[in-house]
């Protein structure tokens, strides 16, 4: 075969490894409202960035007719390209090709491409397509999993690992993306689940389709797996552009500073009138949020699940910073099982990422009842704990009212090793509400009194008494437990001249005796 004909054969192949399963298959993919593997990547990757790597890789598989089903790419196509001028690693399942079934070489082209992005240091990003193992493999696809997972935990902490679950997603596949940092889920075209319907029906005679199981819908609400949920594919793949544009390429980096014209030493008089004169009376938390920091920078992450908890990216002065709040709007801002995990996690990423944590603190307690500790909320709650003392990047954190007991504590204090403390002079810091520690502390007079009118006026002047005395943020100012009481109009000038000083900060913590991990709770 002469140099020409060599030259024909490679573009022949490419031009059939472009195809896939085939024309027809490619039409059944966008009649479902999908878009093909490639056309996933090329709309992810600034344009002609992408360079492919294992184009020819066929699986090896005998028996059950796999002779007759060769694919060029083996369902997956891998390689790296650049995210606004940022490389990252890709894998995208092309379900085209035998569905996107994992086999023991789709799967080896997908470590080789976490191994790359691993020692190269830049983000993983995974685009999961795939009716699950392909079972004519056997163990050789179990085999193919495992080393994904193991991958997953390698690279956990060094470089972002954000998986888009863009079709099935079922059985075992469902662990590499529970093992990553970001799940995003398109609605009504994906779902995840461990038994399908089938199984469901067959094992607990239980009616439910994927949707209800599964559906991105379900997992950003219920179950805390969808971190974000985009309406069809193009939506899905701009939310991972977005998510990158917050986040470093490795832990030995720093997010990405954006220059702002945003004055960061101008007060900003409407957070004065945020909170309402009724101590109870709930408000959204938000609304602090996004009037300290950069305008239109605030990007929620899990805005749907546990909304008692608020957490994402925003800027401060151009520079990234993750935000963790509680959210008075719903359950008082109290802390929950759900709300503690997404805390917890969100904290860890933030620490291994070289990403500064601001903390709003608005927390009346950890939520009560058979229902929680029953469903282990000492253990979920000592996550938030774990994870503060843990973290060593800049931790500040502003008390905007409530903060009481050991939600107190958990959320960001100075006891946790938070760098700076301010607290607005609404904030009431306790061991617990005063209307609740008064009716404790003088039981015994309250039941005394018989007359009602008297009795409700002496249980006003002694929980006032309490407020004025041990509730006050000045209390805690006194002892050091808090740097200062602002004014809430100063809030982002102060956050943001702590952020400054703070962005060299370096903590080296010697562990004496020497250890090889501790041992967080789960």
């Amino acid at each position: 075969m002469g140099k020409e004909d060599l030259y024909k054969l490679l573009l022949a192949k490419r031009e059939e490894a472009f195809l896939g399963g085939g024309k027809e298959a490619i039409d059944k993919q966008h009649q479902s409202g999908k878009m093909t593997a490639r056309e996933r990547i090329e709309y992810l990757l600034d344009p002609g960035s992408f360079t492919e790597i294992d184009m020819f890789v066929t699986h090896r598989a005998v028996g059950f007719e796999m002779e007759k089903r060769v694919g060029l790419g083996d369902g997956v196509v891998t390689g790296f390209g650049r995210v606004n001028g940022r490389p990252v690693f890709i894998a995208a399942q092309d379900f085209t090709f035998m569905g996107g079934s994992l086999g023991e070489k789709q799967a080896e082209k997908i470590v080789k491409t976490m191994r790359t992005a691993l020692s190269v240091g830049a983000p993983m990003i995974f685009l999961n397509d795939s009716g699950g193992a392909r079972i004519q493999e056997g163990v050789d696809s179990l085999k193919g999993y495992g080393d994904i997972f193991y991958m997953n935990v390698m690279a956990s902490g060094v470089i972002p690992q954000i998986a888009a679950i863009m079709g099935p997603c079922a059985g075992g596949a469902v662990y590499s993306p529970a093992l990553m940092d970001f799940i995003v889920m398109t609605r009504g075209t994906s779902y995840m689940f461990i038994t399908g319907p089938r199984v469901v029906k067959a094992a607990l005679g239980e009616e439910v389709d994927e949707q209800s199981l599964g559906g991105a819908d379900v997992h950003a609400t219920k179950s805390g797996i969808a971190s974000l949920v985009g309406k069809d594919d193009k939506e899905t793949l701009d939310l991972i552009k977005k998510l990158l544009s917050y986040i470093p390429s490795n832990n030995a980096e720093d997010p990405p500073y954006i220059p702002t014209d945003e004055p960061t030493d101008k007060e900003v008089p409407e957070l004065d009138a945020v909170l309402p004169d009724d101590p109870d009376k709930p408000y959204d938390v938000k609304e602090v949020i996004t009037r300290v920091v950069d305008k239109d920078s605030f990007f929620e992450i899990f805005p749907h699940w546990a909304p008692n908890a608020v957490i994402g990216f925003a800027r401060l002065g151009g520079r990234v910073v993750g935000i963790v709040a509680n959210q008075p709007n719903y359950l008082a801002g109290s802390l929950d099982i759900d709300s503690s995990d997404k805390i917890a996690r969100f904290v860890r990423f933030l620490d291994a990422f070289n990403i500064p944590i601001i903390t709003f603190v608005d927390v009346p307690g950890f939520m009560p009842g058979t229902m929680m500790e029953h469903g282990g909320i000492i253990r979920h709650g000592a996550k938030i704990l774990y994870a503060y003392s843990e973290a060593t990047v800049p931790k500040l954190t502003v008390i905007l009212r409530k903060a009481y007991g050991g939600a107190y504590i958990a959320m960001g204090s100075r006891h946790l090793g938070a760098d700076y403390v301010v607290a607005w002079p609404t904030a009431e810091i306790a061991v617990m509400g005063p209307a609740g520690a008064v009716e404790i502390l003088y039981r015994k007079e309250i039941s005394q009194i018989k007359d009602p009118q008297e009795r409700a006026k002496f249980v006003e002047k002694i929980t006032q008494e309490y407020k004025e005395k041990l509730a006050t943020p000045f209390f805690a100012a006194a002892r050091g437990y808090i740097d200062d009481v602002i004014l809430p109009r100063e809030t982002r000038t102060k956050l943001y001249r702590a952020l400054e000083v703070l962005s060299t900060k370096r903590e080296v913590r010697v562990r004496v005796p020497p250890k090889k991990h501790a041992n967080m709770p789960v």
